[in-house]
């Protein structure tokens, strides 16, 4: 998560206390430090870095940047106390912060990551942000994968508002997941220009 957590210091830094910035950045590099020594010393000298950076997360008023940062610092670590900010992150209007979400929620590896990604993908009143939790499912290969992307897909191609965007995520989730029951909508998808590419690659991944 190091290069994740440098990417969004530099990206809020024209909306971020650099001093506090900084002090994340020690907190999340006191995590990474601790991973390479042996698991006793380990558990010893992260414990008031975890607890440093869950404080931020408890605490009401904190600023999106610092959340983002320590949620993101804590998935490194397999924290689960950053499950709860990352999964309102994932679904952001801001994609970049959704990346960064995505991402932490990946490498947080939490059994509750798939069944949340799923519930995102699938808000009809949130679609527009949905790519991220789209990937994110494709990535976590879940039971909840396949079926979650196919009704995405079908739903889009079947309404007024398509969020092509969304709708080629799902395309090239179900090409990477590689299930055959996901074919007749790949088919169904090469009517659509802006999905045509990317469906006939993923029937020939089938």
């Amino acid at each position: 998560m190091e290069e994740t957590l440098r990417a969004i210091a530099d990206r809020v830094t024209a909306e971020a206390d650099r001093p506090e910035r900084d002090r994340l950045l020690g907190l999340a590099a006191a995590l990474s430090s601790a991973d390479g020594r042996g698991e006793a010393e380990a558990g010893r000298g992260d414990v008031a870095a975890r607890d440093a950076l869950a404080a931020v997360l408890a605490e009401t008023g904190r600023p999106l940047w610092q959340q983002e940062m320590a949620a993101c610092a804590l998935a490194g670590a397999r924290d689960p106390r950053a499950f709860e900010t990352l999964v309102f992150l994932l679904n952001h209007r801001d994609p970049q912060r959704c990346a960064a979400a995505a991402e932490g929620l990946f490498r947080l590896g939490d059994p509750r990551t798939a069944r949340a990604a799923a519930a995102l993908a699938g808000n009809e009143l949130r679609t527009a942000y949905a790519v991220h939790p789209v990937r994110l499912l494709a990535r976590l290969r879940a039971p909840e994968s396949v079926p979650t992307l196919a009704a995405v897909l079908r739903r889009l191609l079947a309404g007024p508002e398509r969020h092509w965007p969304v709708a080629r995520a799902c395309v090239e989730g179900l090409a990477a997941l590689g299930d055959p029951v996901a074919r007749p909508l790949l088919t169904a998808a090469l009517d659509h220009p802006p999905l045509r590419p990317a469906a006939a690659e993923a029937l020939r991944a089938l």
